[in-house]
């Protein structure tokens, strides 16, 4: 059955989502570092880490962290000159910051939500390296809300205000290379009831708050400031996470084909069943492959490690049937193997390929007592690593048996997705010592304009057209434009500005992502102030972003693009019409475009246009 065959309603899909966004605040969560994003080769200095998952206040440990702990890897992290002892875990946080709970407040406000009478900070047990002290810091804001969708609402459970992970730079030979510049970015946490029972309405719900969350103008935008987790499950199913998705775009793929691999699970868990079929015990095959031609199981064994092989009984033509695009059941196992360090499986469905002989798989089955109606999975690797990487896969294929197991999974950059660890529990999650409670007041907080409303106010008050009303409103420059607006810029100016120059520049190969806050300001008061055409701001522009540690002025004066006064303008104008006579007396003002082009290209931007029009106008009338 393909995925556009699946009834949903029928399959029973529940979804609900998890929206994570980045706030656009001065400092962090926890501290008073910054929160710009940095390069990694601008680090100072590393330090390492190894982590390890601690027992909840009622003693238990969770499952997600147990198994992120067995894998033995050292973390190394990236810190930079404005890095503190905060990030480094080598002191006790600060206060929440009130920037951050007061645009929480607002989004709360966004989605009918009701605040919490005390917000206390909790930890919860992170050990995969992205957090330096082991857990992320979370606090509860609000709970209550809901959004209206297409299909009808979607509730909104809670909103949390929580410290952003470090970022992932690469794998080293010990483990992993995180940087520090990321780690404690607040970002709010939105979980929706599981109200969503198809694709289609998981974007919309997704779009929606997005579109409300961005209505503060308090948000960090670009990739990776916005990521969106999934929970998907069929009735005959389980729930599952999906985490990490980037694009809002692929949530409804994402949805698709989890239902799909789901429901496939379910049928491969039925004729399993049908077939009487089990997994048998491990058993080293090494002796099997001495002088093999594969080239992944001959560099294991030159290395001195061993070929482990596990018989499942029942399984041969299932483990390499599809259940998701480019992806099959043994592609679980794989990952689940690939966990432990092993380049993943080899499986009979599979073979004779990647260099092992039709002869060899022979061998293989007969080692391992293998029947024709059964499969066989294979891992080679260092002795230790193999044990740990089959025993994983053989878990795994023994959950094939009784369908979907609950899970967490990653997203895919194909829609499709991958096991990360178990879902994590209640044990997870137990109160942060160090920090005071704090009892949210909504009172004060003004709630937010929506983007849909400031379209039609952008296009009413300040004469903007639809398309470029609505260009500023979902754009990542709107606090901006709304801050230059009210300094007494001309709302067009501003909105051409930020919208269509900036695009332009951008498509020209100007490095406008490196044009600061500042540099934007003082350009347009170079050119509110006169002392800058309107018409040389592209240049300033693409001065200034090849340098943005220069003041505009600087650059301005740099490059000669002061505003020409009147009589400059006139001078230049004339050179260009006596230079042009003979087409000026047969044209007359017929001539106008030409030398309007020409005067510009002159005046190199440091007169305005309509000036320019109004003495060149005047010169070929006196010829005419």
């Amino acid at each position: 059955m393909t995925e556009s065959e699946y009834d949903y309603e029928e399959l029973g899909l529940v979804a609900g989502l998890e929206i994570h966004q980045q706030l656009d605040t001065a400092t962090k969560l926890f501290c008073q570092c910054p929160t710009e994003i940095r390069e990694p080769d601008a680090s100072t200095r590393t330090f390492t880490r190894y982590l390890h998952p601690t027992r909840s206040e009622l003693g238990e440990i969770d499952d997600a962290a147990v198994e992120e702990s067995r894998v033995d890897r050292e973390f190394e992290y990236l810190a930079y000159e404005t890095t503190c002892l905060v990030e480094e875990d080598d002191e006790p946080p600060h206060e929440l910051d009130e920037e951050a709970l007061e645009t929480a407040l607002e989004v709360a406000q966004l989605m009918d939500m009701h605040p919490v009478d005390q917000a206390n900070v909790m930890r919860k047990i992170v050990v995969d390296g992205s957090n330096t002290s082991g857990f992320q810091r979370s606090t509860l804001i609000a709970t209550g809300g809901q959004i209206e969708t297409s299909d009808g609402p979607v509730g909104i459970e809670d909103l949390l205000l929580e410290e952003e992970s470090a970022q992932r730079v690469s794998e080293t030979d010990g483990g992993v290379r995180y940087s520090l510049d990321r780690l404690g970015i607040p970002l709010v946490e939105i979980g929706t009831s599981p109200d969503i029972s198809s694709p289609e309405q998981a974007l919309e719900a997704a779009e929606r708050i997005g579109m409300l969350l961005r209505s503060t103008g308090k948000v960090k935008r670009g990739l990776g400031t916005i990521r969106q987790d999934v929970n998907v499950s069929i009735a005959d199913g389980a729930r599952v996470e999906v985490k990490g998705v980037q694009s809002l775009d692929d949530i409804d793929d994402i949805v698709r084909n989890e239902v799909a691999r789901q429901a496939e699970l379910v049928a491969i868990a039925d004729e399993l069943t049908a077939r009487g079929a089990a997994v048998g015990d491990v058993q080293d095959v090494t002796d099997v492959f001495e002088g093999t031609e594969s080239g992944v199981i001959e560099s294991a064994l030159d290395d001195g490690g061993s070929v482990l092989a596990v018989p499942l009984v029942g399984y041969d033509g299932v483990v390499g049937r599809e259940i998701a695009p480019d992806r099959r059941l043994g592609t679980e196992f794989s990952d689940h193997a690939k966990r432990h360090g092993a380049g993943g499986i080899f499986h009979t469905d599979e073979l004779p390929a990647y260099g092992i002989t039709e002869a060899e798989v022979n061998a293989l089955r007969d080692a391992v007592d293998a029947g024709s109606e059964d499969a066989v999975a294979i891992v080679a690797a260092a002795s230790d690593v193999a044990e740990a990487a089959i025993e994983a896969a053989t878990d795994r294929a023994t959950t094939a048996l009784e369908g979907v197991p609950e899970e967490t999974r990653g997203a895919n950059e194909d829609g499709t997705t991958r096991y990360l660890r178990p879902l994590p529990g209640a044990a997870r999650m137990y109160p942060e010592t160090d920090v005071p409670p704090v009892e949210p007041d909504p009172s004060d907080v003004p709630e937010p304009e929506l983007l849909t409303e400031k379209v039609d106010r952008y296009a009413a008050e300040y004469d903007l057209g639809t398309g470029l009303a609505e260009q500023v409103a979902y754009g990542t420059h709107m606090p901006l434009f709304e801050d230059l607006v009210d300094d007494g810029v001309d709302p067009t100016l501003a909105a051409t500005t930020l919208e269509s120059t900036l695009t332009e520049l951008r498509r020209d190969g100007v490095p406008v992502e490196r044009l600061t806050r500042p540099n934007l300001e003082e350009t347009f008061a170079l050119a509110e102030g006169g002392d800058l055409a309107r018409e040389g701001i592209p240049d300033l522009l693409t001065v200034l972003a090849e340098d943005p540690d220069r003041t505009a002025e600087e650059a301005a004066e740099a490059a000669e693009l002061g505003s020409a006064g009147e009589d400059e303008v006139r001078e230049a104008v004339v050179e260009v019409v006596e230079r042009n006579e003979a087409q000026v007396e047969t044209e007359g003002m017929g001539a106008f475009s030409g030398l309007m082009g020409e005067c510009m290209g002159a005046l190199r931007g440091k007169a305005d246009g309509d000036l320019v029009s109004q003495l060149l106008r005047e010169e070929i009338q006196k010829r005419a």
